[in-house]
């Protein structure tokens, strides 16, 4: 793979990695809103913080393996 591809490829995957962050921090927001407007209980307000939780570790994840990539190109 050019090198200009791989740096195309790691700048989708950041765009995509920064989207997941925005949408699913303001999806959660907006779900502990309409949930406490809504009366639900408390166990929704758990499953919406682990889903939001779990899309946050799948971005550090990924963040963590577009540096590694940036740093293999650089050495």
């Amino acid at each position: 793979m050019s090198g200009e591809t791989k740096d195309q490829e790691l700048a989708r995957k950041g765009r995509v990695v920064a989207l997941v962050i925005a949408g699913s921090v303001l999806i959660w927001m907006a779900l502990n809103v309409i949930g406490k407007a809504a009366g639900l209980p408390g166990r929704f307000a758990l499953l919406f913080d682990l889903a939001a939780l779990a899309a946050l570790i799948w971005a550090l994840v990924n963040i963590y393996q577009i540096w590694r990539a940036r740093q293999a190109d650089e050495g």
